[in-house]
């Protein structure tokens, strides 16, 4: 055999072998990621999905592929996102939400679901129970509903002779923690109004209404559509200065008066971490559902003053950031 005609066989057989072992290499696997709301808003929560990720080994596109789904606050929009991640066959999805979650457990029984949720999971029927969840959903309970009236008694301190509260509440969703407020109310001899809004033109309405209740202060509940609209709150509570207390950070550092809940970020990471357990092989029914161990008090400060309000010492003391 003449040496061209060796080599030309040679190059050849090393194209074949490189085509073999490239059909032989194990497909990467996918994420499907679920959101209610937007990646503009919400992108802090990418950012530490992906640092939970990369605990277990995984880094987006190198040895992971995540497939992601904006809801952009319209929630109707959930069971289509669902079923067309389960379409493409995602081996997990991340389900942020409630509503994201309850879309993602009505599109499949099959793919392992991580879910990150205010509510009770028990309750909502995702799950047979925090220690052993059972079927094919585990995932992270903030218990935000559960600290509600906490934010009533900070407002107190901050606005001590307030007496008459707002409770903003979303119509469309259960809301079963409102009996659990307005006991607080009534032991602290106050009076508790209910607001309801679902949709962006009744959080105007409904704010709109806090001068003619001659509300003192506002507590915002927790919702995902709320936490979607973050800065349509604070600058209607600046508008109408009214001392607000939000669920979570992100409503202090955009401007809120006070802010006491868990930390989305962590549980974020937490969802993270959790779907690479399960890409390596862990069943959702064996990780118990998860639950924060440290809530997050967050003062602007200069929000205060702008209020006129002045922090009691006890409170910049006990508060795990201060926003000057």
């Amino acid at each position: 055999m003449r040496r061209r005609e060796f080599v030309t066989l040679l190059g050849g057989t090393a194209a074949a072998w490189s085509l073999a072992a490239h059909a032989q290499q194990p497909a990467m696997p996918m994420v499907g990621f679920l959101h209610f709301g937007s990646l503009s808003q919400f992108a802090f929560q990418v950012a530490a999905f992906a640092e939970g990720l990369n605990e277990t080994g995984y880094i987006e596109r190198q040895n992971v592929a995540i497939e992601y789904r904006w809801a952009e606050g319209h929630y109707d929009r959930l069971p289509a996102f669902a079923a067309d991640l389960v379409s493409r066959k995602v081996d997990v999805i991340a389900a942020i939400g409630p509503q994201c979650a309850i879309a993602a457990k009505n599109a499949t029984s099959t793919i392992p679901i991580v879910f990150t949720v205010g509510t009770d999971p028990v309750t909502d029927g995702l799950v047979a129970s925090l220690a052993t969840p059972g079927g094919n959903l585990t995932g992270i309970s903030l218990l935000a509903a559960e600290l509600l009236p906490k934010r009533l008694e900070l407002l107190s301190e901050l606005v001590p002779q307030a007496r008459v509260f707002c409770l903003l509440v979303n119509p469309k969703n259960a809301n079963p923690w409102i009996k659990d407020v307005q006991e607080a109310a009534r032991e602290k001899g106050v009076q508790l109004n209910i607001l309801q809004a679902s949709t962006e033109g009744e959080i105007d309405d409904a704010l709109a209404t806090l001068v003619n209740v001659h509300a003192d202060a506002l507590v915002i509940g927790d919702d995902p559509f709320f936490s979607a609209r973050d800065d349509q709150l604070v600058a209607l509570a600046s508008r109408y200065a009214i001392p607000t207390a939000y669920p979570f950070r992100e409503f202090a550092a955009a401007g809120g008066l006070v802010s006491y809940g868990p930390s989305l970020r962590a549980s974020a990471r937490q969802a993270g971490f959790y779907a690479g357990k399960i890409l390596k092989g862990a069943k959702p029914a064996d990780l118990p559902v998860q639950q924060p161990t440290k809530f997050e008090l967050v003062i602007n400060r200069k929000t205060a003053k702008a209020l006129g309000i002045t922090v009691p010492q006890t409170l910049l003391v006990a508060a795990d950031e201060v926003i000057e």
